[in-house]
């Protein structure tokens, strides 16, 4: 039995920013990743051509900069590097391979206690603390939905969360299911490596780029979110034109907005708006 102050859930970019804050304050804590390695999701299952779609300075983590000469859309590859310099500069030691099977608490005691499996030993290890912080991230766990026939069907079927690069789909016929971030960009990649790409949009999207996305982020510290958001509805409308054509409709609250009430982003086009314009990307407006 460990007994922490403060028992850390996930050795991400939230994860290791806690663990630094807490350390400024010389507060103990324990921090547990049921991976071999922090960062997992942008270490191995990320595809190659991502880059962080918000400018640097809304990306740095607590009390470290990137380095001056850093761009400002990161590319994944320099951002596991600076994550990685992040651990060694704040001496952050995470019990890689600890996987938190439960965690309860006791109301008479005031605090945690979790179960884990050291997954390198295969045995149980536990832990006791006073504030418990989960931090395994919102798009840690895959989702493929079971469509009907999918179980029948000869070709293959993979994750965003497995997807690397469009290289080997030259001349094959993809479709992809959503039209997020990672599905936008992933259709764009396939489609610029030669598969005959379709894309499934569902719901309505704001289609923003990367500079009104800073634009707007910077403006929200200054005035009224619904009046950043009809800046960039308007904006994006001279850009893109009406989208609703190709299939593209905007959803009612402006992106700001969206973001802030619901945690919906908006898409910062990489190029796949050219390319269902020139009907090179198929759009689908429906899967049932």
């Amino acid at each position: 039995m460990e007994s922490v102050p403060v028992l850390i859930v996930g050795a991400g970019p939230a994860g290791l920013a806690t663990a630094a804050c807490l350390g400024q304050f010389s507060i103990p804590y324990a921090i547990v990743e049921r991976e071999s390695c922090n960062a997992s999701l942008w270490r191995n299952r990320a595809y190659d051509r991502l880059k962080l779609h918000l400018a640097k300075e809304f990306c740095e983590l607590p009390h470290m900069s990137y380095p001056v000469d850093a761009p400002t859309y990161i590319p994944r590859t320099l951002f596991v590097k600076y994550l990685d310099d992040y651990v060694e500069r704040f001496n952050i030691q995470p019990k890689y391979l600890t996987s938190v099977e439960s965690s309860t608490y006791d109301n008479d005691e005031k605090c945690w206690s979790i179960v884990a499996t050291d997954m390198s030993k295969c045995t149980t290890v536990k832990f006791t603390t006073k504030f418990l912080v989960v931090e395994s991230g919102e798009n840690s766990a895959e989702n493929i939905p079971m469509i009907p026939g999918l179980e029948n069907f000869p070709g293959d079927v993979i994750h965003s969360s497995s997807y690397k690069s469009g290289k080997s789909y030259s001349g094959k016929n993809v479709l992809v299911v959503g039209s997020g971030n990672s599905g936008m960009e992933i259709a764009y990649d396939l489609a610029t490596h030669g598969a005959n790409t379709s894309i499934v949009i569902r719901s309505p999207i704001h289609v923003m780029t990367k500079e009104l996305i800073r634009l707007g982020m910077t403006l929200a510290h200054h005035l009224p979110l619904n009046l950043v958001d009809k800046l960039l509805v308007m904006a994006a409308y001279l850009i893109f034109g009406d989208l609703s054509r190709h299939g593209i409709t905007r959803p009612k609250m402006g992106p700001m907005t969206l973001k802030s009430e619901t945690g919906r982003s908006a898409v910062i086009d990489v190029g796949t708006v050219g390319l269902i314009k020139k009907g090179i990307i198929k759009v689908s407006i429906s899967l049932t």
